[in-house]
């Protein structure tokens, strides 16, 4: 594809881009905006996309180090997936999931049952990955009342990890390091200490501390009663939470002592999922487990429109079956929407026929090759990825240092690299980047150097 330099000048009749940026400033509430000043943001007027590249209004290029949200993994302006959307919505926008089917609703509940691991045959459309969460916890109070196991509700779920903004999902979110004024059911969740090796003392191997992780979940199945736990929520990594990895075993580990208690395994892949560690799913084909759910969303349509999906094992449907009428009265307006399965369904065949997992899995080792040589700057802590998926931790040169100096050196570094043309995802003190899976060779190259480049411009910043 052609890639474009400049957007085409405005129509006539067109408002201005600056007229645009203060409607949406005035209108449009963001989200995780800072209340004592969501009126006073100037979020980037993006009015272009092409392959890896955003253009704002001005024309400027940008590298989506992102990747959006961490969900355009095939990459923008793909003309076919264009046409597969607009003639699904002139033959079938719209069928109502209650009482209908759609041909695109059933043949993509069918290809996801083909691509996800062991018996995850069963697959409940949702809006998007913080509905597909909701559904997971729904089955999960579902099956213990069923079973007449109304005690059975308690979530188990990780510091850092991050599963959606609707009440159920935030609920099992432990990723803040600042305050909050939303309620959450804090009676259904008990959260488990951080598991990033990062933090692990520096006297202690990691397979001592993958030890004391996987302890961890059996300690707190003790204290809160096996008779009350219903579920583990985990992300194979903890993409939101700065891309924290688990040590090697965690998850197997985990899952046997989930099976031991008769306590549902989620795995949370709304970001691993379709391709970002180089498989359909990383349960299984990356961590080696097969757990009873699977969540998914963002990279199921490349971001091109919303869906989600709760996959869902043979072995626990049958659990929640019964010989009386009782409803999963659970389900959305646009769950099986039928234009956001079309594109979910062009998003695969895209993947398929570009082999782009193979080029992810072949790709990584040099991605994760330019991330590591991050280290050698002063202000950096620690580097994380797999796949692609990286995360650089800022680490202030000076002693006892606090979250704000933290955050400053985070916005410092994000400046830097939008003014060289890169658009990373600032969480406080780190960078977190997901590009599009089709990156190339040379363009991780572009990204790297302008890193390299903003994290000199930052170290300069920050010793003057």
């Amino acid at each position: 594809m052609t890639q474009k330099n400049v957007k085409p000048t405005a129509l006539a009749n067109e408002p201005k881009p600056e007229t645009i940026q203060e409607w949406d400033r005035i209108h449009q509430v963001h989200p995780w905006a800072a209340m004592n000043a969501w009126r006073d943001y100037e979020n980037m007027l993006i009015e272009e996309a092409n392959g890896i590249y955003l253009y704002d209004s001005s024309g400027r290029k940008f590298i989506d180090g992102p990747g959006g949200m961490w969900c355009v993994q095939i990459g923008y302006g793909r003309e076919e997936m264009a046409n597969a959307i607009a003639k699904q919505v002139l033959k079938l926008p719209y069928a109502s999931p209650w009482t209908n089917t759609t041909e695109p609703s059933a043949l993509l509940a069918k290809k996801i049952a083909d691509l996800a691991p062991g018996d995850l045959n069963n697959v409940f459309f949702t809006t998007g990955g913080s509905t597909a969460v909701d559904t997971a916890l729904r089955a999960v109070h579902f099956l213990n009342n069923r079973l007449g196991r109304t005690g059975k509700k308690i979530v188990i779920a990780r510091e850092k990890g991050y599963h959606g903004s609707t009440y159920l999902a935030s609920t099992v979110s432990g990723k803040e390091r600042d305050k909050t004024q939303f309620d959450v059911e804090s009676r259904l969740v008990h959260f488990l200490p951080n598991v990033n090796p990062y933090t692990r003392p520096d006297s202690m191997r990691v397979e001592d501390w993958c030890d004391e992780k996987v302890a961890d979940l059996e300690n707190a199945i003790n204290e809160v009663g096996a008779d009350k736990v219903g579920a583990f929520i985990a992300e194979p990594i903890l993409c939101s939470g700065g891309v924290i990895i688990p040590p090697s075993g965690y998850h197997k580990r985990t899952l046997e002592i989930c099976r031991r208690h008769d306590i549902l395994y989620i795995s949370d892949e709304v970001v691993t999922g379709f391709g970002r560690l180089g498989h359909w799913f990383a349960s299984k084909d990356v961590f080696d487990i097969e757990p009873d759910m699977i969540t998914c969303a963002k990279g199921l349509t490349s971001g091109y429109l919303p869906l989600g999906a709760c996959i869902i094992s043979d072995k626990i449907m049958e659990r929640m079956t019964g010989t009386d009428d009782v409803l999963f009265s659970n389900g959305y307006t646009y769950s099986g929407h039928p234009v956001s399965c079309v594109a979910a369904l062009k998003n695969i065949e895209i993947m398929e026929q570009e082999q782009i997992l193979e080029h992810v899995r072949e790709i990584s080792p040099y991605f994760q090759e330019r991330l590591q040589k991050l280290k050698e700057f002063s202000i950096v802590g620690d580097v994380r990825g797999v796949g692609l998926v990286g995360c650089i931790e800022g680490k202030p040169d000076i002693d006892n240092h606090t979250i704000d100096d933290e955050r400053k050196l985070g916005a410092l570094l994000d400046e830097a690299c939008e003014e060289l043309g890169l658009l990373v995802r600032p969480l406080i003190n780190m960078a977190v980047f997901s590009p599009p899976l089709i990156i190339t060779k040379e363009q991780i190259d572009d990204m790297f150097d302008i890193i390299e480049k903003a994290l000199e411009k930052v170290t300069i910043q920050l010793s003057s």
